[in-house]
């Protein structure tokens, strides 16, 4: 029997849909890599999208355990409770091109990674964090080469990309009178590096069948550099310390994960697609990230020597899981469903716990060369704790906290043009 594939939209507003999971889903994950454009039967293809994420992370029964810089928790004007995270929208563009009948690339714009973490300076736990904020960009190029393979065609992958990170962290290094500034401290960083990517694909288009696996490089930052900046915290507080008073130029180094994708579809019944994928991400690259004065470069960087602060996260490998169904209607509608199960890579330090969800949408042909989806997603950021660690005898965390099962919602639209 042939299944009439019931085209990408069916695939765009499914996958698009569960992009939701990408809120506080394995570390910093946003958008992640998505090179399904490259696929379209389409000699020429564009896409345009955005997906606009509104996470409901709320933390409670914080307490403040490093009473070394003031013990917040003595404040009985600085609530237990606070709403973490905020809303963020992941954008994405990409083209694809036929080279010839065999040869196809695919040139994008995405946002794999990010967080914006918010509890702001008036909590308990400002010591450890006030706000954090982290974006990338990355500009992917993409080719395949497909050949006769049995009843269908098997396609070889390879790629690269060009990421860079931007972000800066936010918390109350002191508690001190107004009258010698606010006791705030930023650090700023950023950084750009290279990556790549390769895999294989097997299509039968008969069937609507498609498998592929593709592995995604890590991102090394060798030179992530920025400064400290600790000029609300005068040097009376300690002398000692050459930090306080000033904006002092960091370096550090950090590592964005690698990954590995298993997606399929294939057609059960006319007009029905059944499709999924599995992805590993080796999330376990960031435990801490530590910045030292510039100053002290060619010396050893590390917890123990010449640290000028740090980014602890302590993160695990995670799994994720896909499954889902569409369908078309008709020439120009189709619909979807899909469900994700996304692990989280907080292990008992920091809200990166498993979520669960649920996104469905629909896609709209007005022409043979236009399609617009449009899609949804809700979803559940189950509940955890976080405490302090200790890592190589140093313990870390200056905050504890617990969070509940919270409330995650996002919308997602897309525009192509293909001839």
């Amino acid at each position: 029997m042939v299944f009439r594939m019931a085209c990408r939209g069916v695939l765009t507003l499914a996958f698009g849909a569960s992009l939701a999971q990408s809120a506080l889903a394995g570390g910093f994950e946003r958008g992640g890599y998505d090179i399904d454009l490259l696929f379209d039967k389409s000699r020429y293809a564009f896409e345009a999208g955005v997906t606009y994420v509104m996470p409901d992370r709320k933390l409670t029964n914080a307490k403040d355990v490093n009473p070394s810089n003031g013990n917040l928790s003595n404040d009985p004007s600085r609530p237990t409770s606070v709403r973490d995270t905020e809303n963020y929208a992941v954008p994405y563009l990409g083209a694809k091109i036929g080279i010839t009948d065999d040869v196809d690339c695919l040139i994008d714009y995405s946002q794999p990674f990010g967080a914006h973490s918010n509890p702001g300076l008036a909590w308990v736990g400002a010591n450890a964090e006030s706000e954090i904020k982290v974006t990338t960009d990355n500009y992917g190029a993409t080719c395949s080469y497909k050949f006769d393979v049995g009843k269908g065609q098997l396609r070889l992958i390879g790629g690269t990309f060009y990421q860079t990170v931007d972000g800066y962290k936010q918390a109350l290094a002191a508690e001190i009178p107004p009258a010698y500034g606010s006791g705030v401290g930023q650090l700023n960083m950023s950084d750009s590096a290279w990556g790549w990517r390769a895999g294989v694909a097997y299509e039968i288009p008969e069937y609507a069948f498609r498998t592929s696996l593709v592995y995604n490089s890590k991102v090394k930052y060798d030179d992530l550099t920025g400064t400290l900046d600790l000029t609300q915290v005068p040097a009376l507080i300690n002398p000692s310390n050459k930090l306080l008073g000033t904006v002092t130029p960091i370096y550090g180094s950090a590592t964005a994960p690698d990954s590995v994708e298993l997606k399929f579809q294939t057609g059960i019944a006319p007009d029905w697609l059944a499709f999924g994928s599995v992805r590993w991400t080796n999330w376990s690259t960031l435990q801490t990230i530590t910045f030292c004065p510039t100053s002290t470069r060619g010396q050893a960087c590390g917890p123990t020597s010449n640290k000028a602060t740090s980014l602890d996260l302590f993160y695990k490998d995670t799994w994720t899981l896909t499954g889902g169904i569409g369908h078309q209607f008709n020439e120009q509608w189709s619909g979807g469903l899909s469900l994700t199960w996304d692990q989280g890579a907080s292990q008992d330090f920091g809200v990166s716990s498993d979520t669960w969800t649920l996104g469905a949408g629909l896609s709209y042909k007005p022409t043979k060369q236009v399609e617009l989806t449009f899609a949804g997603a809700l979803g559940i950021l189950t509940s955890g704790h976080s405490g302090t660690v200790v890592r190589d005898g140093i313990t870390y965390g200056e905050v504890t906290y617990d969070y509940g099962n919270d409330v995650v919602g996002a919308l997602s639209t897309s525009l192509k043009v293909r001839f």
